[in-house]
């Protein structure tokens, strides 16, 4: 009886308590996706006190991705198993503690191994998060609305990382973008334990260590083979050899999968058609948005000749459209249905984009910059928003993990694939117009307008991806 009484006071608490939970869950969350970007504009002023290289400041961006993009995986299915609360906290202590190193760094060593432990604490805790959100919330109209704000939590880290890293530097120093992580971080540790049940630890089954280590290697070879592209290009030695090794593990990593008895990534899951449909979209909009916005932060300030602070500021319409649409993505949702919403989404990001890379090398904030960034915010919001929800879409409890791993895994795959593809054109169009006699600053906006229109492309080809995909428009995209 008395173990009744006590599951009755569990149940009634989570429920008075989660929308609370899910803001502290989301400020998490937050973190995760806001480190993602929030360091390109203070790049400059660190590598200058830090005296690192051009080529070692990009590894200040891609040794946060590689551990992060390659563990995620791994840390959904120890979630799983371990329980998504404790594995929760244990990455929010990891991620405050690895923050809190990274601003105090002297060194580019020193610096660069704190951000590998930010991006390895990163892939525990994200997949955890968004595992609780979904257990916290079942009742499908909800979870809806739950979700729909989880999804706005990502688009709008991925635009602030922008808008707060030049504030933050220009004001406080580039040591600042990290420190900022730790008093949000220490708020979420103090408030979960309070807000969050302890869930239940999984069956005692030993983990999928060969899948485990065959595809966080593949992973990791990957996005390092795609990061170092604009550095050695595609046809270097560094980048087969990496292709190859990526190629490789990736496939023996479906090969043991298959084989397992207890898979890392049961591949049936894939049989679920929105969650196909929906991490294929996460992919695509994850390669449209880091393209994006590392191009629109180098071309306010190398073409438009912005300082930090002004090129931060200039994101606020962005996010405030992306806020605003988040908002209220869940009743469009339930009027046209995931698939159409998501749809959409996509078209208007892409229409955004196409008109953004008309912008000229004198461009004027107001006459070229701020509608695109509107329309831009309007799809982004959406698109996070419907692309989650149709990613988690029927997946059991048991899974949750696996689920919320496998969103940020294509999310971060796709961006380091967009960036990769994206940079590579960029350069290619500059050297072509630069050696055609075009005086520099028209010809780093010819390269930034082709990225913008790649960026675009990613998000049709999503938009068809998900029409072709997904057949029933209509069904509802949440379960109890």
């Amino acid at each position: 009886m008395s173990s009744m009484v006590q599951t009755t006071i569990t149940n009634s608490r989570m429920v008075a308590y989660r929308w609370w939970a899910l803001i502290a869950l989301a400020l998490a969350q937050f973190l995760v996706v806001l480190d993602a970007s929030i360091v390109n504009i203070a790049l400059p002023s660190l590598g200058s006190e830090l005296h690192l290289s051009t080529s070692t400041l990009s590894w200040v961006i891609t040794i946060y991705v590689l551990p992060f993009g390659g563990m995620l995986l791994l840390g959904g299915r120890l979630s799983d198993r371990f329980g998504h609360r404790r594995l929760f906290m244990i990455g929010v202590t990891g991620f405050a503690l690895a923050s809190a190193a990274a601003g105090l760094a002297t060194s580019g060593a020193w610096l660069l191994t704190a951000r590998a432990i930010q991006g390895a604490s990163a892939a525990l805790l994200a997949p955890a998060a968004l595992a609780l959100v979904t257990k916290l919330f079942v009742d499908p109209r909800d979870r809806a609305k739950a979700l729909g704000i989880w999804g706005a939590v990502a688009g709008i880290g991925s635009a602030a990382g922008v808008l707060l890293g030049g504030v933050l530097t220009a004001s406080l120093g580039w040591s600042s973008v990290f420190y900022v992580n730790v008093p949000v971080a220490v708020l979420v540790l103090v408030s979960v334990p309070f807000l969050v049940v302890k869930d239940a630890i999984g069956s005692r089954v030993n983990l999928d260590v060969p899948g485990s280590a065959t595809v966080t290697s593949g992973i990791v070879a990957l996005v390092a083979a795609l990061s170092g592209t604009e550095q050695v290009g595609w046809m270097a030695p560094q980048t087969l050899v990496l292709m190859g090794l990526a190629v490789v593990l990736l496939g023996s990593f479906i090969f043991i999968e298959k084989r397992a008895s207890n898979p890392l990534m049961p591949l049936g899951i894939f049989r679920n058609k929105s969650v196909a449909g929906g991490n294929l979209a996460m992919l695509l909009i994850g390669g449209a948005t880091t393209g994006l916005f590392f191009a629109l932060s180098v071309y306010m300030q190398q073409v438009l000749h912005y300082g930090a602070l002004k090129a931060g500021l200039t994101q606020l319409p962005l996010a405030g459209a992306l806020v605003m649409i988040a908002g209220v993505v869940p009743a469009i949702i339930k009027s046209i249905g995931t698939r159409n919403t998501l749809a959409v989404s996509l078209i208007l990001l892409a229409a955004g984009l196409i008109w953004l890379s008309f912008s000229p090398s004198d461009a004027s904030f107001t006459t070229h910059l701020l509608g695109p960034s509107i329309l831009i915010g309007i799809g982004l919001g959406g698109a996070f928003v419907s692309g989650t929800e149709l990613a988690v879409h029927g997946v059991a409890d048991a899974e949750a993990g696996l689920a919320s791993g496998l969103i940020n895994t294509t999310q971060q795959i796709g961006g380091a694939i967009g960036l990769a593809l994206l940079t590579t054109v960029a350069s290619s169009r500059v050297d072509h117009l630069m050696n055609s006699g075009v005086v520099e600053a028209k010809a780093l906006t010819g390269g930034f307008s082709w990225v913008f229109l790649g960026a675009a492309g990613f998000a049709v080809i999503g938009a068809i991806v998900v029409l072709t995909l997904i057949k029933s428009p209509s069904s509802p995209v949440v379960s109890d």
